[in-house]
């Protein structure tokens, strides 16, 4: 079945860095689109990052040129190494996959807190 296992969250300062993955089993991981989603305290999840199976790259105005998506198929993984980190960046992460006949797929979830 396809899963989808996000790792690398944690506590961060402010103006830091941190680099998280998600390993994806299950499926033709090079033909899905994937992406990576946030849901803040209180807040709805919202997309932060896409890309494409052409390596065609999406990002929320929030996070653009802080962070960056990108994908491995030989390693069946997406990441999304995050930089200059914020407060506002503190939120659980979701890795999410969807197959071309449009199902949609997500992981369970990586804490990432930002401390001011």
């Amino acid at each position: 079945q396809v899963q989808l296992v996000e790792s690398g969250g944690g506590l961060v300062q402010a103006g830091g860095s941190l680099s998280l993955s998600c390993a994806a089993s299950g499926f033709a991981f090079k033909s899905y689109f994937m992406g990576w989603f946030r849901q803040g305290p209180g807040k709805e999840r919202d997309l932060v990052a896409t890309i494409t199976s052409f390596d065609v790259t999406n990002y929320e105005d929030a996070v653009k040129g802080r962070f960056t998506i990108a994908r491995d198929n030989a390693k069946n993984t997406v990441y999304l190494q995050m930089t200059d980190m914020k407060p506002a960046d503190t939120a659980v992460y979701y890795c999410y996959a969807n197959s071309p006949s449009g199902l949609d797929y997500w992981g369970k979830g990586t804490l990432v807190v930002v401390s001011s």
